[in-house]
Order: C-alpha cells, then structure tokens, then sequence
C-alpha cells in the first residue's frame, strides 16, 4: 500500500534521535530547520553534530539508547548502525504510539523519510517505496523547475503584491538568486535595466510586460524619475512588477531612491539582494578581492564624477594612503584622472591593476597592468563598459594561480 504523505508541524516538539553518524548528521539540520527540539543520544557524534551540541542547538546524551528514551517524543529516527538497538527504539516508539523511521530496514520502518527538498516558501518530498536515488532525482529535478520559474504559478492565491526590486547580479543569468528568480517568473510586468542578465527575459511568460528602463552611457536613457512612476503606476493597477537590475538593487543601483518612491506612494516592496558586480566579477577573473597577508579590506567606489568634482563624496587622499584593494564601478572614461588622484595621494606607479571587461559573460576579456600605465593600456585595448577595475596587489594572486594553472600537466 502507497504510505500517506503528511507535513508534520515540529516546532517546539521533541523529537528524539538515536545515533550519532552520518545518517544523523544529515537528518539533524532539517529538523532544527522545521523548529523541532532535538535530543540526540549516542555515545559518539560527528564533528559536526557536537558543534550543534556545543552551540545548544540540540541536547546530547552521551550514552546508549536506554529503554525509556522514546518518553515525551512525538517521533523518533533510529539511525545507528546497529540493526538490534534500531529495532528495540521502534519497537518502544510503537508501543508508545509514536512515529518512528528506521534508516536500515525500509520494511521495518513505520514511516519514510521523503527525499525532500526546498525551494523558497515551496516543501518537495517524493516516496518511491524504497528506492531513494530515484526519489532523490524526481526531487530534484522538480526543485529545480521551482527555482528557475519553470513550474511556478503567476496564479497563486500568495502571489506577492507591489514592486520586487531584483537584483540580477554581474550577468549571466545563472547567478541570479533562487528568490529572484522565482519572483520574476511571477511577474505581471518587469522593468529591466541595461546590466540586467537579458537572457532571463526569454522565459517570461507572452503575456509578460517588460518595460525597457535602460540607461546607456552618454546615449539614450530613461529617467530615473519615469521609472519610479512605473513601477507606482502598474502596481497600482493590481499587476505585480520587479524591477529586474543588475547587481544588488542598494550598490550603486538606485534601489534607495525606488524603494522610498513606492513606500510614498503606498506601494509595498519587496528587495532581493544580488551578487555585486563588484565581488563577483573580479572572482570571475581570478582575482580575489581580499588575500591574507595582501589586503584585509576592500572599498568599493562609483567613479561616475572624477576626482575634484564638485560632486563626488569620494576621499580620494585617504584612498591613496590606504594600502587595501579598490574596486572602481563606472571607471574607463576618467581611469587617467583616477590612476593621477591615487598615485598622488600615495600609491606607488607601480601598484597593479586589473579591468575586466564584461564580467561573467561570455565575451569576458581581462588586463592587467600597473598604476601608471592602466590608462593607456585601456585605450589601446579599447576597453568599454561596462568594466570593473580592480587595484592592488591582489592582481598579483590571480597571476600566481594562473602560472600554477598553467604549470599544471606540464612535463617536469
């Protein structure tokens, strides 16, 4: 007979578990995700179950299963590796009335563990009577299909309302978060900007309203005013809207600005961080923004007004003086200017100096070069935007692991 499939509401419940290996290890951190207090007896644990243990996560006892331990519990796992102790916990859980699961004998077990698995608000469990690797490949295919949109409903009576302000991240489409993602294939309307990964647009919905908000450098642009009435004029109209951008919507992506836009105007809004650009493109190329021993801070600077103009907020003395990796967001029309600032206020000619351009794409294309000589290598290799400039001597890591990548296989 098929098993009958129920979501047991844990929180606050005991629920005991006996053993202490793998199998526990696995079980424990989705019972503490479901609210559950956990009593594990064992004589020994993982690493990782004693740190829980430690943390006062669960309760450890440290000793063999004694008959009286299923009291109080309203499910028991038996998961040792000793086929007579699991079978004397569930025979003391059945006696009792509890639920226990069995992880040695699936036939001797009163109940299953589903292959489960989640995606945002969404709980998969699949049973195939016993054969858990193919359980586990439905699960995941259909997690899956919860997380790229593809099995999402724009219908759900939970359908958000208001605007979502996306991030999309540095650009390929792959490195958007799940939440994102799910958010924008529940979409009415979608106001895309130029740096949003455009190959998530193909799979919206036809009926799908995408709203191009595009901003390109010394070209054509929407104002930033008309996309905040947007984004207030459709979610008025009942329609749920993301603003899909690039990046993180609060890096250097006005996300402020179009959050307190709709709040005035009564509009709820939702904000799903992405991965900057300014990690995340460096990373793409190798270079790691921090490096023990080389750089333990990192600053992150929007170069859109050089340094000197009346508008920039930037201290670019205190940049110069500084010895920790920057990362220059809007930089390739002023890197003369910024190259000239930081060499003055203290940083050696010599400081090296990476640009990538077009991060995490598949035209990606990278150069290296030093302080002094970055802005005519960049007008040499005719470097356009967008493009992340990254300077300190964590540019010389990256050109360490690409020497040992390309060592590698080598003849010695």
């Amino acid at each position: 007979m098929p098993p009958y499939l129920l979501g047991l509401r844990l929180g606050g419940r005991r629920v005991l578990v006996v053993g202490g290996g793998r199998v526990a290890q696995r079980r424990v951190p989705a019972l503490l995700d479901a609210g559950a207090d956990v009593v594990l007896v064992s004589p020994e644990v993982t690493a990782t179950l004693q740190g829980l243990a430690e943390r006062g996560r669960i309760t450890w006892h440290r000793r063999p299963y004694e008959r009286g331990d299923c009291a109080g519990a309203w499910l028991v796992q038996a998961v040792t590796d000793d086929a007579k102790v699991n079978g004397d916990v569930v025979a003391e859980a059945d006696a009792a009335r509890i639920w226990s699961v069995r992880a040695d004998d699936a036939e001797s077990s009163p109940a299953w563990t589903p292959a489960s698995g989640h995606a945002g608000d969404a709980t998969v469990g699949v049973l195939l009577g016993g054969d858990p690797r193919r359980a586990a490949g439905i699960r995941d295919a259909v997690v899956e299909g919860i997380r790229d949109g593809a099995l999402e409903s724009r219908h759900s009576r939970r359908k958000p309302a208001g605007v979502a302000l996306v991030g999309g991240g540095p650009g390929d489409p792959g490195l958007i978060t799940v939440r994102g993602r799910q958010l924008l294939a529940m979409a009415d309307v979608v106001v895309t900007d130029r740096l949003a990964p455009g190959g998530l647009l193909d799979e919206l919905a036809a009926d799908v309203e995408v709203i191009d908000a595009a901003k390109i450098p010394y070209g054509r642009t929407v104002t930033q005013d008309r996309i905040n009435e947007y984004l207030v004029e459709h979610a008025r109209q009942g329609r749920f809207v993301v603003r899909l951008k690039g990046g993180d919507p609060f890096v250097f992506g006005r996300g402020g600005e179009e959050a307190l836009y709709c709040a005035r105007h009564g509009v709820p809004v939702t904000v799903v961080p992405g991965i900057t650009s300014a990690v995340a493109v460096p990373s793409a190329a190798g270079i790691p923004v921090t490096h023990r021993g080389v750089s333990q801070e990192f600053h992150v600077v929007s170069a859109h007004v050089p340094p000197g103009h009346p508008g920039s907020t930037v201290d670019w003395a205190a940049l110069g003086r500084a010895s920790g990796t920057i990362v220059l967001l809007m930089a390739v029309e002023r890197m003369e200017l910024i190259a000239s600032a930081l060499m003055r206020y203290g940083r050696s000619s010599d400081t090296p100096v990476a640009v990538v351009q077009d991060g995490t794409l598949p035209g990606q294309r990278a150069l290296t070069a030093t302080l002094g000589t970055v802005a005519g290598a960049m007008a040499a290799d005719e470097v356009r935007p967008p493009a992340i400039v990254v300077v300190g001597d964590v540019v010389d890591v990256a050109r360490e692991i690409d020497m040992i990548r390309a060592d590698m296989g080598r003849d010695p």
